[in-house]
């Protein structure tokens, strides 16, 4: 496990990071930390709402991206939500709860890339989707 400065690795920049550290990645798999804060953008009544868990898949996604961008010495894309499927959230994380998020590069075509990503609480699955992910070149 290591850790980087994660808003080195990512294009989003605060208020609306939905990572804290970067805990692994290799060419198709990321995974991060992050916990959730009670002056975070996405947290709504004390809970993370399901935008927030998506939006904390993408970012973990293009961290993994970032880390990679970086060793090889090219520029952090942009990268867009194109399309989310298959989600299902169990459960709202609330404010205070510690996340490990995990993300697969299931398949890369040009600058489009087909993400599942999932979302653990203490080791139980609250959330989980597929996304196309479209990167600005």
């Amino acid at each position: 496990m290591f850790s980087e400065d994660i808003l080195s690795l990512i294009p989003q920049k605060p208020p609306f990071v939905m990572v804290d550290e970067l805990l692994f990645c290799d060419d198709a798999h990321t995974k991060t930390g992050f916990t959730v804060t009670v002056d975070n953008v996405l947290v709504i009544n004390g809970a993370f709402t399901e935008a927030g868990l998506m939006e904390n898949m993408a970012q973990t996604a293009a961290a993994g991206e970032g880390s990679l961008a970086r060793i090889e010495d090219r520029p952090i894309t942009v990268g867009y939500i194109g399309a989310v499927k298959n989600l299902e959230v169990f459960e709202l994380p609330k404010v205070g709860d510690e996340l490990i998020t995990e993300t697969k590069i299931e398949t890369r075509l040009l600058d489009i890339a087909v993400v599942t990503g999932k979302v653990w609480r203490n080791d139980q699955l609250i959330a989980q989707c597929e996304m196309k992910v479209f990167t600005n070149k």
